[in-house]
């Protein structure tokens, strides 16, 4: 029979006793009395902390949830340490949130608590994508920043995403100084939800016009979008905040034919027409495809719930509709933005983009032929934006970009940024008409010069406790005993970010790895092929990264080429599975 750990047991115990209401208590009470072990250790066992995009889990009752009590203990945390952090100054936070269900209470609730603690607060009079609360921190000159929001996940989470006065996510040491201060907290009665209403100011117009003109100002192809203004663009905000300003984005700079599918317009915390409100999904572009194939579009775009993420479709060779990967629309844009900077005299031998380790090598080729630096971070935009600030004044920022649908373009915002990024690729679809080729040939021209690249995630879900430690064994395994070979093919590097060692498995030469530690592993193959290993820090889940290369001659070979490429990943996806079934 199971019981409940020491941790649980004591985590439930003090929500019993402690200041808590009592539709809680009596929930708890009910869990512990029907004997529902599982249930009350999956959401009592440990306490939420900062993952890669801040807090984000399933509502509801307990300490391992998203509830009025998590999210009150975070934003006194961050209170606390702002006032620690900035003695006698006026400090003031910037909060904002997307579609989810509870996500505006939650959000006045935050700002309650920041006023409260005689904090300033902007809160937005409705739902806004996250990349624009990001802008607004330093817009506003503010300190920090909140947005209630689990981004892509499923209708039962949600989240809080921290920001620095920088309007980056919070990184070292703030990440832990403030998980130090929320743990400081002894009791839920440490937190002042008692709200000073003349400390909370409603904004929101004129923050959306500042930011739309941003995004007109970093436009590099004016005339291109002038002749081909009429491109046939189908636009799914996916239930989501990407409904009030992409089409407005779109418009500004020029495009008259914009699409919305009508069956996701409206925000809705339940994504009715999904099962995840995903653009990595197929099933949630299904929609979008149907819509676009009904009026014949030139592009489909859709976003997730917070709009910081974007997927794209466009037709094939054949002129059928095709998802393009992250990888692949991040080496669309980053080869057209450097493109165009070197057409437009712009390159100074100065200049940068970055990427996170995961996502393709194929985008720092094509910046290695352009004399253009790319640096790799670990995954999460907070680390891209955190090489902008150590850079600022410094060296000269193009994009940012990493291979699960986020993009970063110019620096006025510091996290990734869907309503940017559908301008520019919007923009790009233009310029490429301009030079004769659909969006899809564009791709193939890139390839033909830097090699045809492809890449595919495996993703494996391992939910609770249980799947927790799996995971973590999973992990350790592949650091303790790392296969020799994968496929056939021999294992000649072992990256572990973890430990911060790169190891040549031929020589046993050891170097060390230039970034912050993290849980992640990956192997380089002989034939050229990577694979990465990395626990999600905001999902239950494993996934692994696989990236096949080969140089591609003309045009006609593609296709040929694409299968061969996809028959290696199959079958080293399916070694990879072998080797995991044990979990």
């Amino acid at each position: 029979m199971k019981t409940l750990d020491s941790t649980t047991s004591l985590h439930i115990k003090t929500w019993l006793e402690g200041g808590y209401d009592d539709k809680s208590k009596k929930e708890i009470e009910d869990l512990l009395q029907a004997n529902k072990i599982d249930e009350l250790t999956d959401a009592f066992y440990k306490k939420l902390e900062f993952g890669t995009g801040g807090i984000r889990g399933i509502m509801g009752t307990g300490t391992n949830r998203i509830n009025q009590y998590t999210i009150g203990l975070a934003t006194q945390g961050l209170a606390n340490y702002l006032h620690k952090k900035f003695p006698h100054q006026k400090i003031s936070v910037a909060i904002g949130y997307d579609s989810r269900n509870n996500s505006r209470f939650l959000a006045e609730l935050t700002a309650n608590v920041f006023s409260a603690n005689t904090i300033y607060v902007y809160l937005f009079d409705d739902l806004r994508p996250t990349p624009e609360l990001s802008f607004a921190i330093r817009k506003l000159g503010c300190y920090a920043g909140v947005v209630i929001t689990a981004s892509h996940n499923p209708k039962e989470y949600n989240g809080y995403k921290a920001y620095w006065n920088d309007g980056a996510q919070l990184t070292h040491p703030h990440d832990e100084n403030v998980l130090e201060e929320i743990n400081k907290i002894q009791s839920i009665g440490e937190v002042n939800f008692t709200p000073n209403s003349e400390a909370i100011e409603i904004i929101g117009n004129d923050i959306d016009e500042a930011y739309l003109a941003e995004i007109k100002k970093i436009t590099l192809s004016p005339e291109a979008i002038r002749k081909h203004k009429d491109l046939k663009i189908v636009y799914s905000p996916l239930h989501g905040t990407g409904i009030t300003l992409v089409p407005r984005a779109l418009e500004k700079i020029g495009f008259t034919t914009v699409t919305i599918v009508e069956e996701q317009r409206i925000p809705n915390g339940d994504f009715p027409t999904v099962i995840y409100p995903n653009p990595e999904e197929k099933e949630a572009m299904n929609l979008s495809l149907q819509k676009a194939k009904e009026i014949d579009a030139d592009l489909v775009l859709a976003t997730d719930p917070d709009a910081d993420r974007v997927g794209i479709a466009v037709k094939d060779l054949e002129g059928n509709f095709i998802l393009l990967n992250g990888n692949q629309t991040g080496t669309l844009l980053f080869y057209y933005l450097i493109q165009r900077w070197k057409q437009l005299n712009k390159l100074t031998g100065n200049e940068y983009i970055a990427k996170t380790i995961v996502t393709t090598d194929l985008i720092d080729k094509i910046a290695q032929a352009y004399g253009i630096k790319c640096y790799n971070t670990l995954t999460g935009f907070k680390y891209i934006a955190e090489i902008i600030h150590q850079l600022e004044n410094k060296e000269s920022f193009i994009a940012g970009a990493e291979e699960s649908y986020g993009y970063m373009i110019g620096d006025f915002v510091r996290d990734k940024d869907a309503i940017t990024s559908c301008a520019i690729i919007c923009e790009m679809a233009a310029y490429a008409r301009e030079q004769g080729l659909s969006v899809f040939e564009f791709l193939i021209h890139i390839y033909q010069q830097y090699g045809l690249y492809k890449e595919y995630l495996l993703s494996i879900t391992k939910k609770g406790k249980e799947g927790a430690e799996a995971i973590k064994a999973m992990m350790n395994t592949f650091r303790k005993n790392p296969p020799q070979e994968i496929n056939g093919s021999r294992v000649i590097k072992l990256l572990d970010y973890k430990t911060s060692i790169e190891k040549n498995m031929l020589s046993g030469e050891e170097k060390s790895i230039p970034l912050p530690t993290s849980n992640v592993l990956q192997f380089i193959l002989e034939d050229g092929s990577k694979i990465s290993a990395r626990p999600s820090g905001t999902e239950p889940k494993i996934k692994f990264y696989f990236s096949v290369q080969a140089n591609l001659k003309t045009k006609d070979d593609y296709t040929n080429l694409d299968v061969l490429l996809e028959n290696k990943i199959y079958t080293i996806t399916k070694y990879m599975e072998k080797l995991l079934r044990k979990y």
